[in-house]
């Protein structure tokens, strides 16, 4: 038997459509346009081509729970936007670490609330 998910009001203020969870269809996509592609966010070349696979190399299993295989190269002790402040090359693999999908998630969570658009 198939599970049905209530329908809740989109949680964007004043918008009275109802949805499965989270925002409305029109306001989604609203969202992700805003968000920008990859390369608009600054996760370019450089961030394919050096920062995460040398990441990963580095750490092939997630330096936090050191039981799963490293998927996210996350950057760390500074986040992207901190190293670009700072003038620091945010492709350069010595500002990351290598975790697994729980993990960043949960640190993800942890230390950006209000998810990746938070200013």
């Amino acid at each position: 038997m198939a599970r049905h998910r209530a329908l809740t009001i989109c949680t964007v203020a004043g918008c009275p459509e109802l949805t499965t969870g989270g925002r409305c269809p029109t306001h989604q996509a609203a969202a992700e346009q805003a968000r920008g592609t990859r390369t608009q966010r600054g996760y370019g070349t450089g961030h394919q081509r050096r920062f995460r696979p040398g990441v990963l190399a580095r750490d092939p299993v997630c330096v936090l729970c050191h039981q799963q295989p490293s998927q996210h190269a996350d950057h760390w002790p500074l986040s992207r936007r901190e190293l670009v402040a700072a003038g620091h090359d945010p492709d350069d693999p010595q500002h990351g670490r290598g975790l697994c999908h729980s993990c960043h998630s949960r640190e993800t969570a942890r230390h950006q609330p209000g998810g990746w658009n938070a200013q």
